[in-house]
């Protein structure tokens, strides 16, 4: 089982309950095991993260990123994030919000490609 932060379980359920738009138009489409039959979890908390969506099966992390995450501290934080989740061993894809609302369709081609485990990002 992987380490979580009890601290943030109520900030988990809130930002279930208040989803952004790239979150929602993911979410309709990767949830209910739409893809090869994959679980996929939101705003799941891990360690002292709560990560945007998370499949256990595939050991899967995927952060929708929105324009704070462009700055110089936005960047460095991720990277932190980012090391902090691939030393867990997960695979960790990020797409922009603006991908997820304008190329749906490529970001889900990358994300059934991650689910074999053939085509790490």
């Amino acid at each position: 089982m992987l380490p979580y932060n009890k601290n943030l379980k109520q900030l988990s359920r809130n930002l279930r309950k208040n989803m952004t738009d790239a979150e929602r138009r993911l979410w309709s489409r990767i949830r209910g095991k739409q893809l090869k039959e994959y679980q996929f979890y939101r705003q799941k908390t891990i360690g002292d993260y709560i990560v945007d969506f998370y499949c256990p099966k595939a050991r899967l992390v995927i952060e929708l990123d929105g324009g704070q995450h462009y700055s110089e501290e936005g960047q460095l934080k991720d990277k932190v994030r980012d090391e902090f989740l691939s030393d867990l061993g997960l695979q960790v894809l990020r797409f922009s919000d603006r991908d997820v609302l304008t190329q749906i369709d490529s970001v889900l081609e990358k994300i059934w490609s991650c689910l074999d485990g053939d085509n790490l990002p």
